[in-house]
């Protein structure tokens, strides 16, 4: 029995949740929620899914979370806060969740320190490079004259990139890639211990990775969005944590 048991087990993959006032029904209250297609990306590519919302943050309690995962994805959200890379906050800037901001520096730093497999995405991408001692463009329509990045009313756009050969990424979508871009923010200078691995057409950062490492991926667009019908990010992340699982 406990053999069959051991057998069947699925990766657990831990992912960050936002942490602010939402309301549902007759209740307005602050809340941890996270939207389901992350969830659905994780369980579809094999996985368990378990959320790890902002709380207080120490690298004791964020070691003591991790204990219980087998691998992480960091998801989208609102601004790293500037003052994190020595800059003020711009006119375009996203109020900071100083919560958020804490448990995810303490739940990255621990996780490194593990090698634990790891995808990053949109905030969490950003969130990586910050961590790493890089810097960010705080307002993309600055630099590239528009709001294609980031349209509003929660309208996507859909872009290709161009993936860096050699990469990680590379193994994993091939020479390019098309995703759904929603950011009004983007990695400047990156961080360091990173190597860009796929840009767009305006030469805008898309996907760093982690060197040296067994599966470290970030990317700026929304996989999640689309994963029903292209999972390759999230198969990635889960057969690395499975793998990571059995080598325990």
């Amino acid at each position: 029995m406990f053999a069959v048991l051991s057998a069947s087990k699925k990766p657990v993959i831990g992912i960050t949740t936002y942490r602010q006032q939402a309301k549902t029904g007759v209740w307005d209250v602050d809340a941890a929620f996270l939207h389901s297609g992350y969830i659905e990306s994780i369980t579809r590519a094999g996985g368990i899914a378990v959320l790890l919302p902002p709380q207080p943050a120490s690298i004791e309690i964020a070691e003591q979370v991790l204990d219980g995962v087998d691998g992480l994805l960091f998801a989208g959200g609102r601004d790293v806060d500037p003052a994190r890379y020595n800059q003020t906050p711009g006119e375009h800037t996203d109020q900071p969740d100083f919560r958020r901001d804490e448990w995810e520096f303490e739940l990255v730093n621990a996780a490194l320190r593990r090698e634990l497999p790891i995808l990053f995405i949109c905030r969490g991408a950003q969130v990586l490079n910050v961590y790493r001692g890089g810097t960010l463009i705080q307002h993309l329509p600055d630099v590239v004259g528009s709001t294609e990045y980031q349209r509003g009313n929660a309208e996507f756009t859909s872009m290709e990139m161009t993936v860096a050969p050699g990469s990680t990424l590379e193994s994993i979508v091939g020479s390019s890639v098309t995703g759904l871009v929603y950011h009004h923010q983007a990695i400047d200078a990156v961080g360091t211990g990173l190597t860009v691995s796929a840009r767009s057409a305006d030469d805008i950062i898309e996907a760093v990775e982690i060197d040296d490492y067994p599966f470290g991926v970030a990317v700026q667009w929304h996989p999640e969005v689309t994963s029903d019908s292209d999972a390759r990010l999230f198969d990635a992340l889960t057969e690395a944590a499975r793998t990571q699982r059995s080598n325990a």
